[in-house]
């Protein structure tokens, strides 16, 4: 799923070759990533792109006094497209794309979903705060000080892990930067954010900043086609069960959930303990 740094990096991406530029054409071939009605997608055409940003993990597009909101969920991307096909994009269920901008130099922009599970959203508003996850979102992690950072886990009697990833807390930081958070920290994402002494905070304050920065510029750039592969690339734990921890050597591990997981180095953040992981216990009763 792209994260802050990867949205960032979208949002500068596609600001360098839309704003300015009017929209011609939208077509949504996956109604169901469509969630909104009122303003019609067609209130799109004809009006020029003023600006591209991002809130959390969605792409905001303001065109013309109304916005183009969108959110990419877990298998969703952008793909530009230095020339678009003339004829409409016909809908199919082996078809990745949802969604196709076109600007007035026949170039643009697919938005596409892989998989079977659809998650993508696009909204066209009035305003961003009418789309519900925008409205619900906490603040942007990097413009915090130590003090707001703390007041917000003060109290929250809930494992570091999921309070990092909750939007309505921290905007932008999901699974993978997580577990990368709480690797620089040095901490369990099994441990209790309410626990935290004031070190602990300083210092996952500190992981966080650092390592939401160290993507951001490593994004920085890119064309979205090398998001992805540098996103992987970067990571020093997430995405690496069973490789060696690039800090100590010990194996990296991970805890399965439903429908995610969680990866950490025990020697690092659990004091050499494996963190019990139900889902492969009940495999092995």
């Amino acid at each position: 799923m792209p994260e802050l740094p990867e949205v960032e990096a979208l949002s500068s991406f596609l600001a360098a070759r839309v704003v300015g530029r009017e929209i011609a054409r939208v077509q949504v071939v996956a109604i169901s990533a469509l969630k909104t009605y009122d303003p019609p997608v067609a209130a799109l055409e004809g009006r020029a792109v003023g600006a591209v940003g991002r809130r959390g993990k969605f792409l905001d597009f303001e065109v013309g006094g109304v916005h183009l909101v969108v959110h990419l969920a877990r298998a969703g991307w952008v793909r530009w497209r230095d020339s678009l096909p003339v004829e409409p994009a016909k809908p199919s269920s082996r078809n990745p794309l949802a969604v196709r901008v076109g600007l007035d130099g026949g170039d643009g922009f697919d938005l596409t979903e892989a998989g079977t599970k659809k998650g993508l959203a696009v909204y066209v508003v009035r305003d961003p705060v009418e789309v519900p996850g925008v409205a619900r979102l906490g603040p942007e992690p990097l413009d915090l000080g130590v003090e707001e950072f703390a007041g917000l886990l003060r109290g929250e009697r809930r494992r570091l892990k999921g309070v990092l990833r909750d939007q309505t807390v921290l905007a932008g930081v999901g699974n993978a930067y997580s577990d990368e958070v709480l690797h620089v920290a040095r901490m369990s994402p099994y441990k209790l954010a309410s626990s935290l002494t004031e070190e602990e905070t300083a210092r996952l304050y500190e992981a966080l900043g650092d390592t939401l920065r160290d993507a951001v510029e490593r994004s920085r750039g890119l064309a979205a086609g090398e998001l992805k592969a540098e996103k992987k690339v970067g990571m020093r734990v997430h995405g690496r069960t069973g490789l060696p921890c690039p800090v100590c050597g010990d194996t990296v591990r991970e805890v399965s959930f439903a429908d995610s997981s969680l990866q950490y180095c025990p020697t690092c953040q659990t004091g050499g303990k494996p963190l019990a992981d139900r889902r492969m216990s009940r495999l092995l009763k």
